[in-house]
């Protein structure tokens, strides 16, 4: 079940990550909202699709326990793109938090998504660095789950289209939608996790 629930986020990664790296190449594939993004912020735009693309992609192999163990080295070297990745994609978000639709609810809550997720992630790098490592993984679960939010967007998106809701009203309410279910989803998993009784040999 744990395997299954890997490859479906994996999957869901790859396409998403793979769409926002076709729209950095050819801006036109995407909606009107997207277009209008790229002619007004063009640089920021590039950086937040590519970065998040590489954080998506990257990301989905670091959480992957059995990878991290048998895979060492690659494990470290992915998770330098990672982080690269989340700091340009986390960056250029913050700044075209305030060029989104929505009005003031949906700028701060991508704004706080940018800075939740770039500052999740510098927390796991304070912790691995101390040797912390239990607490260097519990980060990176917090900071792929504001990762995965461009997963989750992507689904809200058309699911409010079809449930007839007006566009500015349902993309305001996505605009936290799309992260903080996420991360209150692992925090539920990390603290169920530290909860387990530790197994004694007998």
């Amino acid at each position: 079940m744990k395997q299954t629930g890997w490859v479906l986020m994996t999957v869901l990664a790859i396409g998403v990550a793979g769409y926002a790296i076709a729209l950095t190449l050819v801006p036109s594939l995407g909606p009107g909202l997207i277009q209008e993004l790229f002619e007004r912020t063009p640089l920021a735009a590039f950086a937040h699709f590519i970065g998040g693309g590489l954080a998506l992609l990257a990301g989905a192999f670091q959480v992957n326990s059995r990878l991290r163990e048998r895979y060492t080295r690659a494990h470290r070297w992915s998770g330098r793109v990672y982080v690269a990745g989340v700091l340009a994609g986390g960056t250029a978000g913050f700044v075209l938090a305030f060029n989104s639709m929505g009005g003031l609810s949906a700028h701060v809550g991508f704004g706080l998504l940018a800075l939740c997720w770039v500052g999740t992630t510098l927390n796991a790098i304070r912790h691995i660095r101390s040797g912390r490592i239990e607490a260097h993984r519990a980060w990176m679960l917090r900071s792929y789950a504001l990762t995965f939010a461009a997963v989750t967007l992507r689904f809200y998106i058309p699911l409010s289209q079809i449930a007839g809701l007006p566009f500015i009203e349902a993309y305001t309410a996505i605009a936290w939608l799309c992260w903080v279910p996420n991360l209150l989803v692992v925090e539920w998993l990390i603290l169920s996790r530290a909860t387990q009784p530790v197994q004694t040999a007998t």
